[in-house]
């Protein structure tokens, strides 16, 4: 049985074969139905695609809509970027198209034109210098090689390898500028530079940015490499009125730019960045460490070795600037630096007339550089400076120092010192402004203040003294009671209204000087007494006048009263006591009423005279570059010694004249009896500090 269920299983499906076949279309061929099932397969792959199409396109338009709808924000900031990108693109072209036509011929941009010619007046009208004027175009293949690698390594290592736009180097800038939180470094090529130069205004704009790019690429397609360096470096600004490389060599160095050293090739490429900062008339130390930056520089392009640097940063800079003969210098350099100021951005020619007296101008320098020649070698002081003002603030002779061919930095308007005594008069005057008179009687004895004991310059103490006599005799313990007692915060207050615009600090010792201030601050601020209490602002510029002769600046004296005028008799008397009796009196000339204080610093490292008559105020520090110390030179020694010799010689022919507030001196009476008889009861009467009239009105003396 089992033998037949196996047998049986293979029948059925043999029948269900044969019901199959049974059921398939007659006439039918064999194989028929399995093309045909191939086939419909095709069939059904193909028609759903063409059947589905439209419904797939709505499902993606769908989506679309749904993302939109789900950022609404993202889809409107996409369809303004491609409309900016499209309007962008078509004004650029634009711009291109215009910029190009309106580039000037190309021999235009290859003249060497001379830049605005000004020239520098006294106040009698003599010419003390001209500047701007170019000393003369030279080749790039007569310059030498160290130069102009100076100059690459620093504004444009690529120069050679660019189009005139140096996109490496703008990513640098700008990293370096992300990185640093400022601008530390400008992606400016040498071609963009000049193209600026010879083209473009200084605006800083979007507009002038894109020009620059532009006439920077005209520029390389138009001239060689060579020809475009040799332009920039004949037409760039090198400060002190000095453009193009040659006038700049010889301004400096007093020679050719052909003959440079390496050391003097890095100050000049170190000048481009910052012609005014690290000009070696402003700066010698920050030329000095601007050069070793611009040789630093060579080594990591590749120009120089660092045994090379080394050894050039050794190097002297052999600064030869002329103008020692002249006596002109310092001045003309102040009036240089102060011109844009006053001018603008004028591109004529320009007539500066200042307040400079040459003549007096030319003997301050000699008798400076004579007196530190003859004294100062065995008393260890070899610099010193000079101001000299009128009472309103007119510079009529400015010397920064013994030699400026030996060093140009002005010591007069840019050095910071201690002016040590010569502060005092602040004190005092704060005193009186407090209810002090000149008589008041005070206390020279021992005095400690937080610690702090100064000490009389003599080491001993007087007692009881009046005001006057401790001003006169320098007495520290009592301008440093008075600072006490009125507050040191009063006492700097006072000394900024005067004009004293360094920082000063408030701490007792500012009594003794121990803030540093320039020369020329210290000495206008003394001009307030010389005026009868008038605001003062040292200045050297009276009128700017263009081409045509026209003027472009006129200056107009700034009025206001600083100090009430019995004060400023007050400080008169008591200054001119310190001149004649005290500290100063070996500045006292013959004749002329005048007044004034001297300044020590600690371990005689600085000396000071500053002192005035109704007719100058002038200011004398004498000292070392370095703050050395001086073999016992005091305010009273050299200083005063050279105070006397200068006013002596600018007082010829000067009518004596009290100091306001004071009586006419007694020597000439004749000064006042020549007055109107209105002025003369005026200057009697009302001229007189108030203690003296008070004290006249007693039958005091």
């Amino acid at each position: 049985m089992s033998g037949v269920w196996r047998r049986a299983k293979p029948a059925a499906k043999s029948g269900a074969k044969s019901g199959a076949k049974s059921r398939a279309k007659p006439g039918a061929k064999p194989g028929a139905k399995k093309r045909q099932s191939a086939a419909g397969s095709r069939a059904r792959r193909k028609s759903p695609t063409r059947r589905r199409a439209p419904a797939r396109n709505k499902g993606r338009l769908w989506r679309l809509r749904r993302a939109t709808a789900r950022h609404p924000y993202l889809f409107k900031a996409f369809r303004f970027g491609l409309l900016a990108s499209i309007w962008g693109t078509i004004i650029f072209c634009g711009a291109i198209v215009y910029f190009i036509a309106q580039v000037p011929d190309p021999i235009l941009a290859t003249l060497d034109d001379r830049p605005p010619n000004v020239t520098i007046l006294a106040a009698d009208g003599t010419v003390l210098a001209e500047r701007g004027l170019r000393r003369g175009h030279v080749r790039v293949d007569a310059l030498p090689p160290s130069l102009l690698k100076a100059v690459m390594a620093t504004e444009d290592r690529r120069f050679y390898r660019h189009f005139g736009v140096d996109p490496m180097g703008l990513a640098r800038a700008a990293f370096h500028n992300y990185t640093a939180g400022t601008v530390v470094e400008g992606g400016s090529t040498i071609t963009q530079q000049l193209a600026k130069n010879l083209f473009l205004r200084p605006e800083r704009t979007m507009t002038r940015k894109l020009e620059e790019l532009i006439y920077a690429v005209w520029l390389e397609r138009r001239f060689s490499k060579d020809e475009i360096f040799e332009l920039y470096l004949n037409r760039v600004y090198f400060g002190s009125g000095a453009y193009g490389v040659e006038a700049a060599a010889q301004r400096y160095f007093g020679t050719s730019a052909r003959d440079v050293s390496l050391s003097q090739a890095a100050v000049l490429a170190g000048l481009l960045k910052a012609p005014s900062r690290y000009s070696p008339t402003r700066s010698v130390q920050l030329a000095s460490a601007r050069a070793k930056e611009v040789l630093d520089n060579m080594v990591e392009a590749g120009f120089l070795t660092e045994e090379q640097a080394h050894e050039a940063g050794q190097h002297p800079l052999k600064l030869r600037a002329k103008g020692d003969e002249t006596g002109y210098p310092y001045a003309v350099d102040w009036v240089a630096q102060l011109l844009p100021e006053y001018a603008g951005k004028h591109e004529g020619d320009l007539t500066v007339t200042t307040t400079i007296d040459a003549k007096l101008q030319r003997a301050v320098q000699d008798k400076l550089r004579k007196m530190l020649d003859k004294k100062g070698g065995k008393l260890a002081a070899n610099e010193g400076a000079v101001v000299v003002l009128d009472p309103y603030g007119g510079v009529k002779a400015l010397v920064g120092g013994r030699s400026y061919k030996a060093s140009p930095f002005d010591r007069a308007i840019k050095s910071l010192r201690q002016p040590g005594s010569a502060f005092k008069p602040f004190v005092y005057l704060t005193a009186l402004e407090s209810g002090y008179t000149p008589d008041t009687i005070t206390y020279d004895g021992p005095i400690s203040i937080a610690g702090w004991s100064p000490k009389n310059y003599t080491k001993t103490y007087r007692g009881k003294v009046t005001l006057r006599n401790a001003l006169a005799g320098s007495l520290n313990t009592v301008a440093v009671r008075l600072t006490s007692e009125v507050g040191a915060a009063r006492v700097v207050s006072t000394a900024q209204r005067l004009g004293i615009h360094s920082k000063l600090h408030s701490q007792p010792s500012i009594a003794l000087g121990t803030a540093e201030v320039t020369l020329i601050e210290l000495t206008g601020a003394y001009a307030t007494f010389a005026n009868g209490g008038q605001q003062v602002l040292p200045h050297v510029i009276t009128r700017v006048r263009n081409g045509d002769g026209n003027v472009i600046y006129q200056r107009r004296n700034p009025t206001g009263r600083v100090v009430a005028r019995h004060h400023v008799g007050a400080m008169n008397d008591m200054l001119n006591t310190a001149l004649e009796r005290g500290t100063g009196k070996r500045a006292a000339i013959p004749r002329h009423r005048a007044a004034g204080k001297t300044g020590t610093t600690q371990n005689f490292r600085d000396a000071w005279f500053v002192g005035y008559t109704a007719h100058y105020v002038t200011g004398v520090w004498i000292g070392n570059d370095d703050s050395a110390r001086m073999r016992k030179v005091t305010g009273g020694s050299l200083p005063a010694g050279l105070w006397h010799d200068i006013m002596l010689d600018a007082h010829k022919g000067k009518q004596p004249l009290p100091l306001p507030g004071t009586r006419t001196p007694a020597q000439h009476p004749d000064a006042v009896a020549r007055l109107p008889s209105a002025t003369r009861k005026a200057r009697s009467d009302q001229s007189l500090p108030l203690y003296q009239r008070v004290l006249g009105i007693f039958g005091g003396g």
